[in-house]
């Protein structure tokens, strides 16, 4: 059984026991036997995510990095709660395996989910494929937000997974305290969104599943259909605003291409569509006649990632990122920051 081309040895600084993993696995989760062979994913900037291989099976393990951590952050008890809880509902999600709290059983929280086989698209720009294509594989993104959007967080066992109520407003506190926290250099266009997003809170407010981290790269398509088979990566969900996951959905269309953009508004690649045709679709789906204040919302995803980002910068000068390329990553954050700050201001 080979191992897939973004998997390698397991970093030097994410080394845990693996004889411990191992017996633990054998007496917690079923049918889980033989040798055991682990390997890291290249990514997983935030909780380090590995591949097991036993018994002729694959399952996929993602902990705690190690090292001091911001409060609340690296929630990977978060990430098994949501998927367990939507596996019978129409978003698509791994197959949840044990979740092991004790630390003392490779040092950090982990869980272990299934394997699941597709495509992951890392650029969003999808190069090489036919505009149709790049279109379905939009399409069916939207899609999959609006189903999680729809479903009924308290019906799924999830009523007490969040606060109701006020998300955008704790958000934008919280945000701004977890940058002040990463802070490693003065960046003005921070300073400048730190003042602006208090004043322009949006009226309303709405409640739904919020995903947190909801993009291209976070879904497994299947290996020919554009069709997603898993949503991965639920650290940051919670119960909150359904709009902070469409604003941070399209936030790339802005970001600096360095981020992973689409190449900016002006350029998309044909089959890709428009922010605003991309908004309706994602309105007309979820029962609104069209979405309020987008702006607002990407403003404040850009933020919120520019944040995570500076957090990433961090932990690469404490040597405990959790991707090799965390120094580089980091980098971004003035460049994302900059470009919120342009769109805010209306020269985005």
């Amino acid at each position: 059984m080979s191992q897939p081309a973004d998997v390698g040895p397991v970093r030097e600084r994410h080394r845990f026991d693996e004889g411990a993993l191992a017996t633990y696995l054998r007496n917690h989760a079923d049918g889980f036997e033989g040798d055991v062979r682990i390997g890291q994913f290249a990514g997983g900037q935030s909780n380090p995510t590995f591949l097991i291989e036993s018994g002729g099976k694959r399952y996929v393990m993602r902990k705690k990095p190690p090292g001091k951590l911001l409060p609340s952050a690296h929630a990977v008890d978060r990430e098994y709660r949501v998927m367990k809880a939507l596996a019978d509902t129409d978003v698509p999600v791994p197959r949840m395996v044990v979740l092991c709290e004790d630390d003392a059983v490779i040092g950090q929280m982990f869980y272990v989910m299934e394997c699941v086989d597709g495509r992951i698209f890392r650029d969003a720009t999808l190069p090489g494929m036919e505009p149709s294509e790049r279109a379905a594989i939009y399409d069916s993104m939207n899609d999959t937000m609006a189903k999680l959007h729809l479903v009924d967080h308290e019906a799924v066992g999830l009523g007490d997974y969040g606060r109701p109520g006020n998300y955008i407003q704790r958000q934008t506190a919280r945000w701004i305290k977890q940058y002040e926290a990463s802070k490693t250099e003065e960046i003005p266009s921070f300073d400048a969104l730190v003042d602006w997003l208090p004043r322009n809170l949006p009226d309303g407010d709405e409640v739904s599943i919020a995903h947190g981290d909801f993009r291209l790269e976070n879904m497994i398509y299947h290996p020919t259909e554009p069709r997603p088979v898993a949503v991965l990566d639920w650290e940051l969900s919670t119960i909150g605003h359904p709009l902070a996951d469409l604003g941070y959905n399209v936030q790339g269309f802005y970001m600096p291409t360095s981020a992973g953009a689409v190449g900016g508004l002006a350029s998309m690649p044909d089959g890709i569509p428009s922010v605003a045709e991309y908004a309706q679709t994602y309105a007309e789906r979820t029962g609104r006649e069209r979405i309020e204040n987008l702006e607002f919302f990407i403003v404040f995803s850009m933020f919120r990632m520019a944040a995570i980002v500076q957090g990433i910068v961090m932990r690469a000068k404490q040597g405990n990122a959790s991707s090799d390329n965390a120094a580089d990553v980091g980098r971004m954050a003035r460049g994302i920051a900059d470009a919120a700050w342009r769109l805010a201001q209306g020269d985005a």
